[in-house]
C-alpha cells in the first residue's frame, strides 16, 4: 500500500495522459467496487482526536473492514483495526460544559469518559437498555433513557431518580360495550346493597391515601394505549420535560411483496410500506413541567395559516369559492422538539404541517408552554431542500448560539436555502448567507462564535467546507479542489477528515488542519490498477436552454470521433430530487462508466439535471408540483433538440434509459413523446403514483383521494396506448421500494392494449438497489442490445 501523500492546497487527480485506453466490458464495469476499488466510508474520528476510523477494502475481500490511521504517525498508511469492539468506542456521545467528560452507550450501557487521560467509567449493566444519556446542565447529573422514561444519576452519590412517570396501558382484551356495562350495573348494585362492601371500600381508600402522603414526591403519571411513544427529552435544568406520541390508522393497508428465490425453498411474503394516502399518522406532543406539576399540550390555534386549506382543492371547486373557507379546526401537524439552550431557559419547537405545505418555529414560554412565532415558511408545494428536508419526521437545522437568546436555522424564504439567525430578545431575525446557491450542512464551533458550513457557493456543480461569523460576515473557503469535500471535524475542530472526489477519481480519504490556506494530505489509495488503466472522461458540463426560457444543466460524454449523424442516449437520475451535474464522483458510478463504454461505441449520452434535481434552489425542485413526467419530462425532450442542434446528432437515433424516477421519465417518454425517442429502458419504474410511498409522493401530488388529476396525469399506465417505439422493462422481484407490482399492471394494461412493441426482464433476487455482479451485468447487457439494435443505423 503506497505511502501518504502530502499534497499543497489541490487535491491530486489521476493524470489521464499517463493512462492507456483499455476497452471496456460490461461484465468488467459491473463488478462495480470490485472493479473500481472500494472508496473509504463511515469516517470518524477517536474521542481524543488522534485517529480516523473508516470502514475500506483495499485488499478487495469478500467485505469492508475497519481501518484506522493515527494522525500522530503519518505518513505511516492504514491499518486495520485492530477487533471489532474498537467500532464501538467511536459512537456518538453528549459532553459536559467544560467537555471534560463524554457520556456515550456501548451495547445498551452507559459508559462515561474523562477526556482528561481517557479513562473509561462503565456506568450500567442492565438487561434493559439505556440510550440518549445527556449532563445536566450543571454537569453534576446524567439524564438517560431507560424504557419509556428519563432518569437521573447523581454522579456523585450514585443516587438514581426516575424523571418521568409514563406507561403504556394493558389492553386488557376486547370487551364488547354490552358486557362492560352489565358488569358496571352489578358492582354499583352490590354497593348499594351491602353496608359491609361500602365500609371495607372506604377503609381501604382511607389506608392507600395514608400510605401515598408517605411517599416522596412522584412525578405525574401520564398513560397511553395504541399509540407509540417516539421520543422523551428533557430540558438542561430537568424543571421541564416533553415527549411525542404518534399513531396510524394504517391497518392491513401495509402492502406485500413475495419473495420466490431462498434458501427456505417456500416463497414468503414481505410486508412492506403502505401506499400513499393510505396511512393517516396522528401526532401530540405533551409538556410536563415540574414545578407546577402539571401536563400541557401546545395551543395551535395562533400560528398563521393554521386553518387555511391548500391552494390545488380550487381545481376542484371551479365556480365555487366554498373552497377558500377555512378549516373549523386547526390542521393536524407533527411537532419537532423541544430544542433548549444551553441553561434550559429558553426553548424551540419546530411545527410542521402533515400536508407538508407549512413550517412553524416557535419559543416556547417555560412558565405556561405558550407560543410565540419565530418563523412561518409556507409553499403551496410541499416545504423542503437542505437543512429544511422534504420529509415530516426531519427537524432540519435549528440549534443556539452560547448567549441563550439566539436561535440560528434554515429556510428557503429567499428562494434557496440559507441560515438565518433570530435574536428572541429583540424578536429580529437576520438572513446570514444569500445568493443563488444552497447551504447543504450546518454546524457551530465550540466557542459559539464560527459556523462551519458545507455550500454549493463556488457553484451547483462544486461543495466546499466554509466558515461564517456566527453573528453575520464573510464566507472563508477552506478547502481547495474542485470537486466534492464531505468533511468530518475532529472533536477538538482543529482538524478535518475529508472524503474527496472529482468528476472522474473516486473518494479518496484526506486530512487537513481547519484553517484557511490549509494543505490536505491523502491517506489512502483505492482504485484497482485495472480500473486506472483507463482513460476515463471528465464530462463537460453544458446548459441548454429550455422550451420555457429555463437554462438546464447537463453533462455530455461524447466518442473521441464523433461523427455527424450519430445515435445518441439520455440518462435519467433517479430520486427525483439528486443531483447528477457535477464535478465529484457520482453515486451512479456504474451508470458513469457505462457511458463511457457507450461513448466509446460511437454514442453520444446527456445526463440531465431537470426540473426537481437538487442543486439549484427552491423554484428548481418544486417545479414538478401536481404534474411529474410534465417540466421534468420535457426538459429531456428539449434535451434531445439540444443534440441534434449542437452536437449533429441523428433526431431519429435517440434513446433513453434511467431507474427508479429515470425509470418512471423513461415510460412517460415513450407514451407521451414517441416521436422524440427511438427507444428506451425503464429499470425499476413507478407506473402508477397511487402504488407509491406516503412521505415522498403526497408532497409532490398531493393523495389519490384529495387531488386525483395530479395522479391521472403524472402516472405512465394512463398513458400507455401510446407507446408505438421499442421499450425495455426491468425490474427486481423483491423491489420493497417500487414494488414489482408495479410493472405487473403495466405489463397487463400493454397486453390489454394490444402493444407488442416490449420486453420485460425480472430479477428474481434483486430489491431496487441490485446486489449481485450478475443481475447488473444482465441488466446492461440487455440495455446496451437495445440500444445497438434500434440506434446503430439509421430509422428510414
Amino acid at each position: 500500500m503506497p505511502l501518504l501523500l502530502v499534497i499543497p492546497l489541490l487535491f491530486a487527480t489521476y493524470c489521464l495522459s499517463a493512462q492507456s485506453t483499455t476497452p471496456l466490458s460490461i461484465d468488467q464495469i459491473m463488478q462495480g467496487e470490485y472493479y473500481t476499488g472500494f472508496s473509504p466510508e463511515e469516517v470518524r474520528w477517536t474521542f481524543d482526536g488522534e485517529r480516523i476510523l473508516f470502514s475500506w477494502n483495499p485488499g478487495l475481500g469478500n467485505s469492508r473492514k475497519t481501518y484506522v490511521v493515527d494522525i500522530n504517525k503519518l505518513p505511516a498508511a492504514p491499518e486495520p483495526a485492530e477487533s471489532a469492539d474498537i467500532w464501538q468506542e467511536f459512537s456518538a456521545g453528549h459532553h459536559n460544559r467544560d467537555r471534560s467528560k463524554l457520556v456515550y452507550t456501548k451495547f445498551g450501557d452507559l459508559f462515561i469518559r474523562d477526556l482528561r487521560n481517557n479513562q473509561d467509567v462503565q456506568i450500567s449493566q442492565t438487561v434493559e437498555e439505556e440510550s440518549s444519556p445527556v449532563f445536566s446542565a450543571d454537569g453534576r447529573q446524567l439524564i438517560f433513557r431507560r424504557a419509556d422514561n428519563l432518569y437521573a444519576l447523581m454522579l456523585e452519590t450514585g443516587a438514581l431518580r426516575q424523571l418521568t412517570n409514563i406507561s403504556r396501558e394493558a389492553d386488557g382484551g376486547a370487551e364488547s360495550s354490552s358486557h362492560s356495562a352489565a358488569r358496571s350495573w352489578l358492582q354499583d348494585d352490590q354497593m348499594q346493597l351491602f353496608e359491609v362492601l361500602r365500609l371495607r371500600e372506604a377503609r381501604e381508600d382511607s389506608l392507600a391515601k395514608a400510605r401515598e402522603a408517605l411517599k416522596p414526591p412522584r412525578p405525574k403519571s401520564f398513560r397511553y394505549r395504541n399509540q407509540r411513544l417516539d421520543y422523551v427529552v428533557g430540558s438542561p435544568d430537568m424543571q421541564f420535560f416533553a415527549w411525542r406520541l404518534s399513531s396510524s390508522n394504517s391497518g392491513n393497508n401495509r402492502t406485500r411483496v413475495a419473495e420466490y428465490v431462498n434458501s427456505s425453498g417456500y416463497a414468503d411474503i414481505l410486508n412492506t410500506r403502505p401506499k400513499v394516502g393510505t396511512q393517516e399518522e396522528s401526532y401530540q406532543l405533551y409538556l410536563y413541567h415540574v414545578g407546577k406539576d402539571t401536563i400541557f399540550q401546545p395551543d395551535l390555534k395562533g400560528l398563521p395559516g393554521i386553518y387555511d386549506k391548500p391552494a390545488f382543492m380550487a381545481s376542484y371547486h371551479l365556480g365555487d369559492s366554498s373552497w377558500q373557507q377555512q378549516y373549523e379546526q386547526p390542521k393536524p401537524v407533527i411537532f419537532h422538539g423541544p430544542f433548549w439552550n444551553a441553561d434550559g431557559s429558553r426553548a424551540a419547537l419546530v411545527i410542521r404541517s402533515l400536508d407538508n405545505k407549512d413550517r412553524w418555529i416557535v419559543s416556547l414560554d417555560t412558565t405556561n408552554f405558550a407560543l410565540t412565532l419565530v418563523d412561518h415558511q409556507h409553499d403551496e408545494a410541499w416545504i423542503g431542500g437542505p437543512g429544511i428536508e422534504g420529509w415530516l419526521n426531519a427537524a432540519g437545522t435549528i440549534g443556539w448560539l452560547p448567549d441563550g437568546r439566539h436561535l440560528y436555522f434554515q429556510s428557503e424564504k429567499s428562494g434557496y436555502s440559507h441560515l438565518y439567525l433570530a435574536d428572541l430578545a429583540s424578536g429580529e431575525t437576520r438572513q446570514l448567507t444569500r445568493g443563488q446557491w444552497e447551504v447543504l450542512e450546518v454546524s457551530l464551533s465550540l466557542r459559539g462564535d464560527t459556523f462551519f458550513l458545507t455550500a454549493n457557493a463556488e457553484g451547483p456543480h462544486e461543495q466546499h467546507f466554509y466558515h461564517l461569523p456566527a453573528l453575520g460576515g464573510p464566507l472563508t473557503r477552506i478547502t481547495q479542489g474542485v470537486g466534492a469535500h464531505q468533511v468530518v471535524l475532529s472533536p477538538d475542530q482543529t482538524k478535518l477528515a475529508i472524503r474527496y472526489s472529482n468528476s472522474n477519481t473516486p473518494w479518496e480519504l484526506f486530512v487537513q488542519d481547519n484553517k484557511p490556506g490549509s494543505s490536505a494530505q491523502k491517506l489512502t489509495s483505492s482504485q484497482t490498477a485495472a480500473f486506472s488503466t483507463y482513460a476515463w472522461r471528465k464530462p463537460e458540463i453544458v446548459n441548454f436552454t429550455a422550451h420555457d426560457g429555463a437554462s438546464v444543466p447537463a453533462r455530455i460524454y461524447r466518442p473521441k470521433r464523433p461523427q455527424r449523424g450519430g445515435p445518441a442516449v439520455i440518462f435519467v437520475h433517479g430520486a427525483g430530487y439528486l443531483q447528477n451535474v457535477h464535478q465529484w464522483w457520482s453515486t451512479y458510478y456504474r451508470e458513469y462508466m457505462f457511458h463511457n463504454l457507450l461513448a466509446d461505441h460511437g454514442y453520444t449520452v446527456l445526463d440531465i439535471d431537470y426540473r426537481a434535481s437538487a442543486g439549484y434552489g427552491r423554484d428548481w425542485r418544486t417545479a414538478i408540483y401536481r404534474h411529474m413526467g410534465g417540466k421534468d419530462l420535457s426538459d429531456h425532450v428539449d434535451g434531445a433538440k439540444f443534440l441534434a442542434d449542437q452536437y449533429g446528432v441523428d433526431p431519429k437515433r435517440i434513446g433513453i434509459y434511467g431507474g427508479s424516477y429515470g425509470g418512471f421519465i423513461t415510460l412517460m417518454a415513450l407514451f407521451t413523446e414517441p416521436n422524440t425517442f427511438a427507444c428506451g429502458a425503464a429499470l425499476r419504474a413507478v407506473t402508477d403514483w397511487a402504488h407509491y410511498n406516503h412521505p415522498y409522493t403526497a408532497n409532490i401530488l398531493n393523495t389519490p383521494v384529495q387531488d386525483s388529476l395530479a395522479y391521472r396525469r403524472s402516472s405512465p399506465i394512463y398513458h400507455a396506448e401510446g407507446l408505438s417505439k421499442p421499450l425495455l422493462i426491468l425490474h427486481g422481484m423483491v423491489d420493497v421500494n417500487v414494488h414489482y407490482q408495479d410493472v405487473v399492471r403495466l405489463a397487463q394494461r400493454l397486453i390489454e392494449l394490444g402493444k407488442d412493441q416490449w420486453e420485460m426482464a425480472v430479477y428474481p433476487v434483486e430489491d431496487h438497489g441490485f446486489i449481485e455482479f450478475s443481475s447488473w451485468a444482465d441488466e446492461y447487457k440487455r440495455i446496451f442490445r437495445l440500444f445497438e439494435q434500434h440506434l446503430r443505423q439509421p430509422k428510414r
